[in-house]
């Protein structure tokens, strides 16, 4: 009896078994086509727009005069210690906006340095990535107590729930700090310790950024392009709200404060130049002019914003360029794009070879396509350095800088929102081309016919 019981059983159960499989898979599917299909049609640059950054073009070529002055921050420590040294500084408000954001030693540095001047009554915004903020635990008991502090709030970019699959593309892939009107950091650094400071790290990121510092006050500066810019992201229809104050309690909140108070008293200790008078004017170079660009900040896809104006920026170039980027993953217009220009003037495309590339979807990509990277007929060169690159910069003539967010890929063309800086000046270019010459020296050189060519003495490490 029990044995026709169980004989019976079985069909059933296979049956439940199955209609789960079926949800699930029917779930994977409605995730993978919800995902895609906003993507599926990627806008070009309209008439009107591209006439438009023609015409910044020209304003870009020639002289202005902001009072803004830049410091290149080459090295990770540099990265850090300049966000504290700002920071520090603060009187009215300290604005973080970033990609990625993690718990560790360089998070809780510019978390203590931030909750000092919070407590002094400075008004504190973070804005992070949605996507970016639900996987990297900013739910944990830190973030929670530094998000409640009366003068501090915290809002996501694009929050995404399982139930909203068409969401899940769109990114925020900015990454810049503003203090006051006195001074901003833009770059390609995410907030934690493979990026910022020299903490024991499991892997490290070779990366740029750029310290301009408004050394006049003025009105003018391209400070308050980018605060323009964040005021519009931070009231966009797509950023909510951190509700911190639901999962912890007043004794868990109180020891994340005494935690990172007592921090700041170590660092000070530590590092008491961080917290010395300084001298920005004589830290930076004078530029004639600081423009930013940015992609439209919808979470869909976008038209190439930035890559149309480093299209046009590079396509009036008369000497040479140097592009950089972690990879290059093209589709046929940024390829035609790319050869229009290379056929007019000398370019230098760098980027990771894929044995130190922290991306492996992305270098994998590249590695398939590298034969359409050649084709564009660009000196190309591969990092192999040992740690990630991960900067992202232009150098043209002798006289134009880009430095940013921007990727020489799709996402980056026409989907993420992306910044780039362009800075007009000799000084910078001269301090920005020998940070990018002494990199080509730890790098390969793939020729026309796809061969190799090692520098004497680079050794390339094994594929992990």
């Amino acid at each position: 009896m029990n044995r026709q019981k169980r004989q019976k059983r079985r069909p059933l159960l296979r049956r439940i078994l199955r209609g789960i499989l079926w949800l699930i898979l029917a779930y994977l599917a409605l995730n993978i086509v919800a995902g895609y299909l906003p993507f599926a049609r990627l806008p070009e640059l309209d008439a009107e727009t591209a006439a438009a950054l023609e015409a910044r073009v020209e304003q870009m070529q020639g002289d202005a005069d902001t009072g803004d002055r830049a410091m290149l921050l080459e090295d990770s420590s540099e990265g850090l210690d300049e966000r504290i040294r700002l920071i520090h500084r603060a009187q009215r408000e300290i604005v973080i906006v970033t990609y990625e954001c993690h718990d560790g030693e360089s998070t809780r540095d510019i978390l203590a340095a931030a909750l000092e001047r919070a407590a002094a009554g400075v008004r504190v915004r973070f804005l992070v990535d949605g996507i970016a903020g639900r996987l990297d635990h900013m739910d944990e008991d830190l973030f929670r107590a530094v998000a409640i502090h009366p003068n501090v709030e915290v809002r996501f970019y694009n929050l995404i729930t399982q139930l909203t699959p068409w969401r899940h593309m769109g990114r925020m892939h900015d990454k810049y700090v503003i203090v006051d009107a006195a001074a901003y950091i833009l770059g390609g650094r995410n907030m934690f310790d493979k990026f910022l400071g020299d903490y024991p790290s499991a892997s490290r990121s070779v990366d740029r950024e750029v310290l301009v510092y408004n050394g006049e006050n003025r009105a003018d500066s391209s400070l308050f392009q980018l605060r323009e810019y964040f005021e519009g992201m931070w009231n966009h229809p797509y950023t909510t709200p951190f509700h911190a104050q639901r999962r912890i309690g007043e004794a868990r909140r109180q020891a994340v404060y005494d935690g990172l108070s007592q921090r700041l008293e170590g660092l000070r200790a530590r590092r008491p130049e961080l917290f010395a008078d300084f001298d920005y004017a004589a830290a930076t170079v004078e530029t004639r002019g600081v423009w930013l660009v940015s992609n439209p900040t919808t979470i869909y896809a976008k038209a190439p914003v930035v890559f149309g104006q480093l299209r046009a920026l590079m396509e009036r170039a008369g000497d040479n360029v140097v592009l950089h980027s972690p990879y290059a993953i093209l589709n046929r217009a940024m390829r035609d794009a790319l050869a229009g220009i290379a056929a007019k003037t000398p370019v230098t495309l760098m980027v990771n070879a894929v044995e130190n590339g922290a991306n492996l979807v992305a270098s994998g990509d590249y590695l398939f396509h590298r034969g359409s990277v050649l084709s564009t007929g660009v000196r190309l060169l591969e990092y192999a350095g040992g740690d990630s690159y991960h900067g992202k910069a232009v150098a043209i003539d002798d006289n134009l800088s880009v430095i940013g967010s921007f990727n020489l890929d799709l996402r980056s063309a026409h989907v993420d929102t992306e910044l780039m800086l362009v800075i007009r000046g000799r000084d910078f270019n001269a301090q920005l081309r020998r940070n990018m010459e002494a990199l080509h020296a730890d790098c390969r050189e793939i020729t026309p016919d796809g061969a190799e060519r090692l520098p004497d003495g680079l050794v390339i490490a094994p594929l992990p």
